[in-house]
């Protein structure tokens, strides 16, 4: 988590309130609780300070961001798109049953964290799917997009790079990757139309 000037065109949390109301200060926890959701901006003329009372607002670039970070969609504001997401990650694990969120939170936390750490995923590149998200040995995330790979930044995404090959570190947990494997379609930051 950083703090950047950019809008972002989604917005999310991590179960509730972590941070210090009185200084704004994020405590040594990096969540509330294992729903880690990824939200619209507006919904139903809600309004609310933030980083007030009830949550620690995270914002994202766009959806291939807060995948990339673990979240999920939102079932009250983007209900239609967690049930497609659940849709899709119960056909690419080829689960019997179609789970409820909170067990999805539960795989995905598993997927997401090693202790304090971001989980990182070695696969072969040519198995992923658009949406999903890496880092390149320079330290650089790249969301892949057709046969691009388009460097981001808190902003949007700034360059079309070829799309690489070989094993790479997955920033997007094996969960979403199945979703996306299997017809997810995440928003995008309106930049990544420009480099495709």
């Amino acid at each position: 988590m950083f703090a950047d000037p950019a809008r972002g065109t989604l917005f999310g949390n991590r179960g509730g309130k972590f941070h210090d109301q009185a200084t704004q200060a994020l405590p040594q926890r990096l969540y509330a609780t294992k729903q880690w959701i990824c939200c619209v901006l507006s919904f139903n003329g809600r309004q609310r300070d933030v980083w007030g009372r009830y949550y620690t607002e995270l914002f994202f670039c766009d959806e291939v961001t807060a995948l990339a970070a673990g979240h999920r969609p939102c079932m009250e504001c983007r209900r239609k798109d967690a049930l497609a997401y659940r849709d899709a990650l119960v056909a690419g694990l080829g689960l019997k049953e179609t789970p409820p969120f909170p067990e999805i939170d539960e795989r995905l936390d598993g997927e997401r964290r090693d202790g304090r750490k971001k989980r990182l995923h070695e696969l072969p590149a040519e198995g992923l799917p658009d949406g999903a998200m890496l880092v390149s040995a320079e330290g650089e995330f790249l969301a892949l997009h057709g046969s691009k790979a388009l460097l981001w930044s808190p902003a949007g995404y700034v360059v079309a790079r070829p799309r690489p090959a070989g094993p790479v570190a997955v920033l997007t947990p094996p969960t979403s990757l199945a979703a996306l494997v299997n017809g997810y379609q995440p928003l995008w930051h309106p930049s990544a139309a420009k480099l495709a």
